[in-house]
């Protein structure tokens, strides 16, 4: 028998009595992606729908179809206030019409910006089964998460079967526990899409400037993912990624990612959020290869840059003539976020041998709009700026900015745009002062 089973015991309760330890005023947080634990935030929200609670402050990032069809439901806004680190589409409307209000903010700096702007009263999560040891894994979805966990006054865990077990900084211990709820259903399955006609054009490319032996992060989107099986022939590739994609774990499987040449967590596989579908979290359940650690570990550009021969890549929406990228904003809206994308962008950088790569498809709707352009609309947000801003690519070829003059960048960036355009922006930049 389990020696912690007595006060597992003591702290296993319903959904509905877990969801009492919620009172007026409360600043809730709660998983991130698959570990929001839809039975804790069903009865939450039942209460609020009620008249049983009052007002309180319910903090997400990249909120997923639990979160969306209970606290970020319209019908209880003037109960719950929401706020989010990272857009979603399950949050995207309530940012447009101002129901969820949108914080901009580094990921790696979400947990110091709480330590020191906040009061976190809740935090709720789903969990894997406890151990022989007495701990739960928060499973590959971590974010801040772990570093909520100590920081609440209430930590209330549900306990899924299908959760899988993950080592790392992604484990709590029974004893700092408040109350455990059990509630064994489905995983939330996210899934790439279908990939682009281009993706095989833009993933040879972006292939051949990753070596043997390199770090690797593949960022949010279908486009990154799709860099993984062009890839394969690569030998002894490491991870070091804010996102562990399909791809990632399709290509350790296959023996290309090692791990046995990293510098540092040599044989591991350090990431801090998973998205994917069963066959993705049965095959890392237990694993010991596979190490989970928050936000302010993995996505410190500093952290980052340690590992030898870094190279991250990561998808933009759009880019100027001067370097700067959006990846967060789209028709006059707030599409996504920050997320880690310039900390990577940062790390990788700064590492020995390492590559900072941005990919994009050089049009949007039918080749009818070119993502490469001379300004930015008004009130675009950049999420790097042009002095970070290393190699560009499109399925048209790849460039380096890094040392390049400002005629030098824009010609640079022209020769990569859809042939259609390359006059259009030649003009703009001579208009601009830039040729």
């Amino acid at each position: 028998m389990n020696r912690y089973a007595e006060d597992y015991a003591a702290k296993l309760t319903t959904c509905e009595q877990a969801a009492a330890a919620i009172a007026d005023g409360d600043t809730v947080i709660h998983g991130i992606t698959i570990a929001e634990p839809p039975g804790l935030l069903s009865a939450i929200a039942k209460r609020a729908r009620s008249g049983e609670l009052g007002r309180i402050k319910v903090y997400t990032f990249n909120a997923q179809k639990h979160f969306a069809q209970t606290l970020g439901s319209p019908d209880i806004s003037d109960v719950v206030d929401s706020y989010s680190w990272f857009v979603s589409e399950g949050s995207r409307n309530m940012v447009r019409v101002g129901l969820t209000q949108f914080i901009p903010a580094y990921l790696h700096q979400i947990p110091k910006i709480v330590m020191e702007t906040m009061d976190v009263n809740v935090a709720i999560t789903t969990v894997s089964p406890m151990n022989e040891d007495g701990y739960f894994s928060f499973g590959p979805c971590n974010g801040y998460l772990s570093v909520m966990a100590k920081l609440c006054r209430t930590l209330i865990v549900e306990v899924n079967e299908n959760m899988p077990f993950v080592y790392g900084d992604a484990m709590i211990h029974v004893s700092d526990v408040s109350l455990i709820v059990e509630n064994t259903v489905p995983l939330l399955e996210i899934l790439p899409l279908e990939p682009n006609a281009l993706d095989p054009v833009i993933g040879k490319i972006v292939a051949g400037y990753i070596p043997d032996r390199a770090v690797i992060q593949l960022g949010i989107g279908t486009l990154p993912n799709a860099i993984a099986p062009y890839l394969e022939g690569h030998k002894d590739l490491g991870v070091h990624t804010e996102l562990l994609c399909p791809g990632m774990v399709d290509l350790i499987r296959k023996g290309v990612i090692t791990g046995r040449h990293k510098n540092i967590h040599t044989g591991k596989h350090i990431f801090s959020l998973a998205y994917g579908g069963r066959e993705t979290f049965s095959f890392m359940d237990k694993d010991r290869s596979f190490e989970n650690y928050p936000s302010s570990y993995v996505m410190n550009p500093g952290v980052i840059a340690q590992n030898h021969r870094m190279t991250s890549v990561n998808a933009i929406l759009q880019i100027d003539l001067l370097g700067q990228c959006n990846a967060e904003f789209l028709a006059g809206h707030q599409y996504s976020g920050t997320g880690g994308q310039l900390d990577f962008v940062r790390g990788a950088y700064d590492s020995p041998d390492g590559k900072a790569i941005l990919i994009l498809y050089a049009t949007a709707k039918n080749d009818e709009i070119s993502r490469i352009v001379s300004r930015f609309p008004a009130g675009t947000m950049v999420t790097t700026p042009r002095n970070d801003a290393h190699y560009i690519a499109t399925e048209y070829g790849i460039v380096n900015l890094k040392g390049k003059s400002t005629r030098e960048r824009a010609l640079a960036l022209i020769s990569i745009a859809h042939p259609k355009f390359r006059d259009e922006l030649m003009r703009e930049a001579e208009n601009m002062s830039l040729m």
